[in-house]
């Protein structure tokens, strides 16, 4: 057997500004050459932490890490280990080192000795791969989101390392970047290189060849994808679940039997549908049609009736650093509007302008040209009350470590509402409130410091802290990104609970599934112009359309056209698992009766 590339032994570390609580606590860990990991677990379940040991960024309090064989403690190795050993961090700006995109990818293999001459090779190469070539010359710091995050995969490619981690590197990509990401992916394991991915993507998990589960700083788990997804106890209590097509096939084998419950992947899935529903059947294998979860897709609020739309865009158009050689235009004469009571999805590629359409609902930007009306507001208009604007409309940041400056949680969520004049035991009880109702219970967050919480954490108390000051429309921009599975269910439940007749939801995401979860209309946003606006259901069902934009449908509805390609009469705009599953009961009942 071959040496192992890393070697994790009884390692433990403890934050020096935390809580006092180990991080991790006794991990050991073999990764062979060649192999692909996945690294899952809850927010806050020590999975950064993880890889952060796996190139020296941290080294253990007790314990060691070996890279090829040096341990991360010798200082003399740091170099070679970190060519060995290239890393994706969950915030792209944090490895972002030079102004211009080209020149952030050269920095690692430069500063690694590569020749001058081999670079622009290297550079060419490593931004081809990740779909970033037509923005080498652009300033790195006017990218989406998503192509910072490109940006931080092709700056770790172009050094050629033998093992790659990437820590939730797809959170921020549009399915087609996602998808492209994970041919690379796939790739560079099938030529080699050892691949570790820390994921909250079950599905993305499933492609591993062995699976790492973490729990409170320690292996909960560990096997291959159907070993673990097959272990119901153990995912329960870490807070995690099967991918959706495992949950898709219990959902059928709980009507039949019969049906497998190993399966993991689109293609399998519709295989086994295929053969379920061709072989003969009597009455007494399907039982009673099953009725609709109550986990579907609820009736749309219609807002249609209301006299004025509290969000109205007309012929908007902005352009970042207008006038410069660096200008980019980010919106072309947008066109929007929403209404009291409805949730409304902005979905694009990467760098479509959904996040600049996003901060011109509370006035963080202003059109250059076009109106823009919120609430009443008419921002386009100087004298406009922006700050009274901003207590009604709630904006989450993409990137939500970008909201958070407080040294400690509780004094972060509570900064709005005594910014508007409440009183310090109203405040209190407005945080109390609205860190529980996201999942951070007060009394064991309010005192910790926001620069020790995890990712989804982070993305959790931002939220706490624009639902303090109870606003009458949320702007959500990538709500669901960095979420365990538990926690994206449990958001997905409190956005369906807050919204009401009198409130309205904004949200741009890549997650297809959040949207056919909460909205009742789609924009696609693609070149900063309006390309479709359309129902839910009606714009799911035009697979055409969405492929057209470089993006998916929810998970239901792709294995729903996946069937229909095959003959089967499935409707194609189902939403839900429970949606779909209904539809293969009832079409598997009306065979047998024929």
């Amino acid at each position: 057997m071959t040496d192992p590339i890393i070697h994790m032994e009884n390692v433990t570390y403890t934050y020096p500004a935390g809580t006092g609580k180990p991080a991790l606590t006794g991990v050991s860990l073999t990764v062979r050459p060649g192999e692909y990991i996945a690294i899952v677990g809850a927010n806050g379940s020590g999975k950064s932490t993880l890889a952060r040991h796996l190139n020296a960024l941290i080294v253990p309090d007790h314990g060691d890490v070996w890279v090829n064989g040096w341990n991360t403690r010798d200082r003399a190795h740091t170099r070679d280990i970190r060519r060995t050993v290239g890393m994706v961090f969950q915030v792209p700006d944090n490895q972002i080192v030079a102004t211009i995109v080209e020149d952030d990818v050269a920095f690692g293999p430069e500063n690694l000795g590569v020749p001058d001459a081999e670079l622009p090779a290297r550079v060419a190469q490593a931004l081809a791969a990740v779909g970033l070539e037509e923005h080498a010359h652009r300033a790195s710091h006017l990218l989406s989101a998503g192509q910072k995050q490109r940006l931080a995969i092709a700056a770790a490619l172009a050094m050629n390392p033998l093992c790659l981690v990437l820590d939730e590197a797809t959170a921020m990509l549009d399915p087609a970047g996602k998808a492209e990401l994970l041919r690379t992916v796939r790739r560079l394991h099938d030529a080699g290189t050892t691949i570790i991915a820390v994921t909250h993507s079950m599905s993305e998990a499933a492609e591993a060849d062995r699976i790492v589960v973490l729990a409170d700083g320690r292996i909960a788990a560990e096997g291959t994808p159907a070993e673990v997804f097959a272990d119901a106890e153990v995912l329960h209590r870490c807070g995690l679940e099967p991918p959706p097509v495992a949950r898709l096939s219990r959902l059928l084998a709980d009507r039949w039997p019969d049906f497998p419950t190993d399966i993991l992947h689109p293609e399998t899935f519709a295989d086994a549908v295929h053969r379920f529903l061709a072989a003969p059947r009597t009455a007494q294998d399907s039982p009673a049609t099953a009725s609709r979860s109550d986990n579907a897709t609820a009736a749309p609020l219609s807002g249609e009736g209301a006299v004025d739309p509290w969000i109205s865009l007309e012929d908007v158009h902005y352009t970042y650093m207008r006038g410069t050689p660096l200008e980019a235009h980010a919106l072309r004469g947008v066109h929007m509007q929403a209404h009291a009571g409805e949730t409304v999805a902005i979905i694009g590629p990467t760098g479509s302008g959904k996040s600049t359409l996003l901060q011109h609902l509370n006035g963080l930007l202003r059109p250059d040209s076009g109106r823009a009306r919120v609430l009443g507001h008419d921002l386009t208009d100087p004298r406009a009350d922006v700050r009274a604007l901003r207590k009604r409309v709630g904006l989450v940041f993409q990137q939500p470590e970008l909201q958070l400056f407080e040294r400690y949680a509780g004094d972060d969520v509570a900064f709005g509402p005594l910014a508007f004049g409440a009183s310090i035991d109203q405040a209190r009880d407005c945080v109390r409130k609205a860190m529980n109702a996201v999942g951070l219970p007060f009394e064991a967050y309010k005192d910790r410091l926001t620069l020790t919480l995890s990712g989804g954490e982070r993305r959790r108390l931002a939220l706490a802290g624009v639902l303090a000051l109870e606003p009458q429309i949320l702007a959500l921009d990538e709500p669901t990104a960095g979420l365990d599975p538990r926690g994206r269910e449990d958001l997905i439940a409190l956005l369906r609970q807050w919204r009401t007749s009198d409130r309205t939801i904004v949200l741009t995401t890549h997650n297809m599934d959040d949207v056919a979860l909460l909205a009742d209309r789609v924009y696609i946003v693609a070149d900063g112009q309006i390309a479709h606006v359309g129902a839910t259901r009606d714009t799911f069902a035009n697979a055409d359309l969405l492929a057209e934009f470089g993006l998916g449908l929810p998970t239901a509805t792709a294995l729903a056209h996946a069937l229909a390609r095959r003959g089967y009469p499935i409707p194609t705009n189902v939403l839900t698992l429970e949606e779909l599953a209904h539809a293969i009961v009832r079409l598997a009942d009306e065979r047998v009766r024929v």
